[in-house]
């Protein structure tokens, strides 16, 4: 019998653990110039683990 290990579910989804958030990141460590790091990236919990994707911002006038 085989075991498959990349299968995450544990129970049913409930439907926000679709749902992409906007987080705001701080990484405690600090920046070439004595700053903390700070960043925003999507997130959303799959049932089990939270999964992000990079965030990247765009000007709305230069997508016009």
């Amino acid at each position: 019998m085989s075991f498959d290990r990349n299968f995450k579910t544990v129970g049913p989804q409930s439907s926000w653990s679709e749902i992409w958030h906007l987080w705001t990141v701080i990484v405690p460590r600090r920046s070439i110039n004595g700053q903390l790091v700070v960043g925003k990236v999507w997130r959303r919990h799959d049932g089990r683990d939270w999964i992000y994707k990079k965030f990247t911002e765009f000007d709305g006038e230069e997508a016009a």
